[in-house]
């Protein structure tokens, strides 16, 4: 049995070379977080991947010809000095290990002009030091050259995923970090021919477009919450939203929920499960979201020292951002500024018509009405539902007026901004499943009822829901309570058949609802849906009902200008 003895120093390097750069991605994530670091705001990435060649060049701060010599030495950084920095990371880079590890990888050259001094080439060889240093004519900024990548290392290099493959996770990087720091503009060749470019703009919504073609500006909404921090943490925090629109955009799969902190996309499962569980009741059934979470908080909230990429980390309090994250998506689902948003749906008045003659079919069964048409809005009978108790600001300032109803169906309303079309029955579905989720109570019935035919697993479903029910004779069950809203239907039987298939409390709440929501067929007069339109906007996620589907459509102002062609000069509309 051999003895133990420490590695060769140049053992140990290569081990850690093998760490941090592991792909052509992994090249371009190292190179790209030193050229931010270093102020760039353009940045031109090239690659011809078939010879192993990367050149990414920046106009950064650049370094001094001392500084380019030390570059490529291990563990040698600008960024941390001792060991209190190791836990006060404000760079994205700090580990000191990339370029040395480009070193022992590929040949490395690095050219750097500082603004105001000279420019410098140096060379490197496998251990890091520069074999070479000349000086050349550059602009300020840094070029680095990376050629030959694992042509010492073939088993790293044929275990290379495909060269389709490659390009994927180099656009996915750079796509991130764009994301991240939308000032920043990117030009990307590939043999020698441009293949895309991003240009800057003030934040992720100018960028997101660009990244996902489908989707445009306005189906976006960015909003800048203001996070508190934990007690025991000092300084400020700052969570940014930006997301998709339930009602306008959404995707097959789970794939554009991205969380990044502290200006780099990490992975914070307990910050995904989140954002998918606060917009799980906004998006159509087997549909997910587009929403991009930016945290920027303290340093000493967070202990990047995880792994070699940086892509995971340790985040203290972590309960704690999981609130502050859904208040802030809370605040981006609401109306609030709503007013101030434009609402550019360009094929709205051409599908006017027809989203008008798409009703829902009538019901089929029996529904509680308003009993008052001239009942108080505060009448907690008004609509045939229990209001909430207590007011809440309307965050719209009460520019949503009521002015028609459409078909017994559509609620026509006025905005400051336009004209809206609201689907009465999807927008009441919402009031009511916010209500119940907020107030759900089980009562006892005047007259419990008997069930026929339950299976096993339905008598569970409704147990779990905190029903009574207990046997009754040979297959019949006698039910002795159910939630509040159904105690006085005439369709209790048939509303405790849906519930008894819910697979969860919140599906529960779903169904009853959808249940008791106001009915498409219903006339309403104008007080009554002015009170549906008031409630309805102050509810957290107003833009769509508990199944996803989309409650209004705005007609702007611009878009109905347009149409009757107002922007026409007096003599052309005339005809002259």
């Amino acid at each position: 049995m051999r003895s133990i003895q420490p590695l060769p120093i140049e053992v140990v390097n290569l081990i850690a070379a093998g760490e941090v750069i592991d792909s052509p991605a992994a090249v371009v994530r190292e190179l790209v977080d030193n050229a931010i670091d270093a102020g760039a705001t353009r940045l031109a990435l090239s690659l011809w991947l078939d010879r192993g060649q990367i050149r990414l060049t920046d106009n950064g701060c650049g370094m001094s010809r001392a500084d380019l010599l030390r570059a490529a030495a291990p563990h040698s950084t600008s960024k941390i000095h001792d060991r209190p920095d190791l836990f006060n990371i404000r760079s994205l880079g700090f580990r000191g290990e990339a370029l040395h590890s480009l070193a022992q990888l590929s040949r490395l050259s690095l050219s750097s002009r500082p603004v105001g001094g000279e420019g410098w080439r140096a060379v490197y060889d496998a251990t890091g030091q520069a074999v070479s240093c000349e000086a050349v004519p550059i602009a300020p900024g840094t070029i680095v050259l990376v050629e030959d990548l694992f042509e010492a290392w073939p088993s790293r290099r044929d275990s290379l995923p495909s060269l389709a493959q490659q390009l994927r996770s180099i656009q996915q990087v750079i796509q991130q970090a764009a994301l991240c720091h939308p000032a920043v503009a990117w030009t990307v060749y590939r043999n020698d021919r441009l293949w895309f470019a991003l240009s800057p703009g003030d934040s992720a919504r100018h960028l997101l477009p660009q990244i996902l073609k489908p989707v445009r500006s306005a189906d976006l909404r960015e909003v800048q919450w203001v996070a508190a921090l934990p007690s025991d943490q000092e300084g400020a925090a700052q969570i940014t939203v930006t997301l998709g629109l339930p009602d306008r955009v959404h995707r097959a799969r789970p794939d554009w929920v991205r969380i990044a902190v502290n200006g780099r996309m990490a992975e914070v499962p307990e910050l995904e499960s989140t954002i998918f569980a606060t917009l799980g009741r906004t998006l159509p059934r087997g549909r997910h979201p587009i929403a991009l979470v930016h945290l920027r908080l303290p340093p000493q909230c967070i202990d990047w020292n995880r792994t070699p990429d940086k892509h995971k980390l340790y985040l203290q309090s972590i309960d704690h951002w999981q609130a502050q994250v859904q208040a802030a998506l809370q605040q981006a689902l609401s109306f609030r500024e709503a007013i101030d948003e434009p609402q550019t749906n360009t094929y709205a008045i051409g599908r006017t018509a027809q989203l008008i003659r798409a009703a829902e079919g009538r019901s089929t069964y029996r529904v509680r009405t308003a009993a008052d048409p001239n009942a108080s809005p505060d009448d907690p009978q008004a609509l045939g539902q229990p209001r909430s108790p207590e007011p809440l600001d309307d965050p719209l300032g009460g520019q949503l007026r009521a002015i028609a109803q459409v078909h017994n169906t559509y609620i026509v309303a006025e905005h400051t901004g336009g004209l809206w079309l609201v689907e009465q029955h999807i927008a009441h579905e919402r009031v009511l499943f916010e209500y119940l989720r907020d107030r759900w109570q089980i009562s006892a019935l005047k007259q419990p009822i008997v069930l026929s035919e339950l299976s096993e697993a339905e008598r569970e479903g409704l147990v779990s829901l905190g029903i009574e029910i207990e046997p009754f004779g040979d297959r019949c069950w006698i039910v002795r309570s159910a939630p509040d809203p159904l105690l006085d239907r005439p369709d209790l039987a048939a509303a405790l058949g849906e519930l008894a298939h819910s697979n969860n409390l919140e599906a529960a709440q779903v169904a009853v609802a959808c249940r008791t929501a106001i009915r498409n067929g219903t006339p309403l007069t104008l007080v009554e849906m002015q009170d549906l339109l008031d409630r309805w906007q102050r509810t957290h996620n107003p833009r769509t009902c508990p199944h996803g589907r989309p409650i209004y459509l705005p007609l702007d102002e611009s878009s109905l200008a347009r149409f009757f062609r107002r922007h026409w000069v007096i003599g052309k509309s005339h005809g002259i």
